[in-house]
């Protein structure tokens, strides 16, 4: 992340840096790279699906780690203790994640697609799965609280191990037997959400404190964040990109095959995104939290863990069923929704009192 953190009024949009700036247009010129070479490199997907870590393809693996590190290398770990006494942004966050969000994709679910059981399951299945991962760079792009995004996916983590299955059985199968409406069943093993969360949020949290602390202790503080941070930050946005062509490249044929259904599904998600992000934030307002912490609570709110999703979907379902083509959707529209609502917040931050010196730096 390669963000000028300047005041409101000198206008931070402005002082973006242009790989930050044109975010969107690479974002989107790499959605259709994706799209093309899987459509038009014979072989290309079999390559990419050759080898795989906990069922996500290997490079989708590589670039994800790739992307989140320099944002957790930027975490400075001696203040996490003033996110943990900060009750208001831990429940809010609880409560967001772990009740209103998949509630609230389940009715979107039934509401909007109520004729198509297959992609439904596959949403409510995206809605039970909590951002760990993407999040984290779309906080530092909207200039949140990196400490809190820390301690808050962190706890993501702990509650998707604890309670992913147990909703997924309440929502598939509880709720709608109470509502008489058809049941679904999900198969999954809570060893492979723990693998999930060790390797998509475990190692690039121990590789960045591991940075942040032996870079320190070897050179100080200011070398650490005026020298070796610029360096490395670019690589997060670097990370983003290749994984989005990856990705697309390796569900090109569901997208493209099926038009009709990932323009119904992606009507639930945008629904899903606007009403979490825009709910999360206004709570935050309400709660009287800071610009940081307001958009760091509002974005992990939004996102979800579509590498959880999908690998749940393919494995409960297999690769071409209509639950897979719901967590396929869910990136092809949460990556572009996500990047606009960064624009917006960073709009709205004019609307903020001026931080405090000990807030995001």
């Amino acid at each position: 992340m390669t963000t000028t953190n300047a005041s409101p009024q000198a206008g931070v949009v402005g002082k973006l840096s242009t790989l930050d700036r044109y975010l969107p247009l690479w974002i989107g010129a790499a959605m259709v790279l994706g799209l093309l070479a899987g459509r038009l490199i014979p072989g290309l997907n079999g390559v990419l699906t050759s080898v795989t870590v906990d069922g996500i393809s290997l490079p989708i693996a590589i670039g994800l780690l790739i992307m989140m590190y320099p944002v957790l290398a930027k975490v400075r770990y001696d203040r996490l203790d003033t996110v943990t006494s900060d009750r208001r942004l831990l429940w809010s966050s609880l409560f967001l994640n772990w009740i209103l969000g998949p509630a609230l994709m389940f009715a979107l679910a039934w509401l909007l697609l109520p004729d198509l059981p297959e992609c439904r399951t596959g949403l409510i299945i995206v809605g039970l799965a909590r951002c760990i991962a993407m999040v984290i760079i779309w906080n530092d792009l909207a200039c949140g609280d990196r400490e809190a995004a820390a301690v808050l996916v962190a706890l993501n983590s702990i509650f998707q191990v604890i309670a992913f299955g147990t909703l997924g059985w309440f929502y598939l199968s509880v709720l709608p037997h109470w509502l008489g409406l058809p049941q679904a069943e999900l198969a999954v093993s809570s060893w492979q959400i723990v693998k999930s969360v060790l390797i998509f949020l475990g190692i690039p949290l121990l590789a960045g404190y591991l940075s942040r602390r032996l870079g320190e202790r070897a050179k100080g503080r200011q070398w650490y964040e005026e020298k070796f941070l610029p360096k490395v930050g670019p690589a997060a946005l670097y990370g983003l990109l290749f994984t989005i062509v990856v990705l697309f490249s390796l569900q090109g044929d569901q997208i493209i095959g099926h038009p009709w259904d990932v323009a119904r599904i992606a009507l639930p998600l945008l629904a899903y995104f606007a009403v979490m992000w825009a709910g999360s934030y206004a709570l935050g307002r309400g709660l009287g939290l800071n610009y940081e912490r307001t958009t760091t609570l509002a974005f992990t709110a939004a996102g979800n863990n579509f590498e959880l999703a999908i690998a749940v979907a393919i494995a409960t379902f297999g690769a071409t069923s209509g639950q897979a083509l719901a967590g396929v959707v869910g990136p092809l529209i949460e990556v572009p929704v996500l990047v606009a609502l960064v624009y917006v917040s960073l709009l709205l931050r004019r609307r903020f009192p001026a931080s405090s010196p000990g807030s995001q730096q």
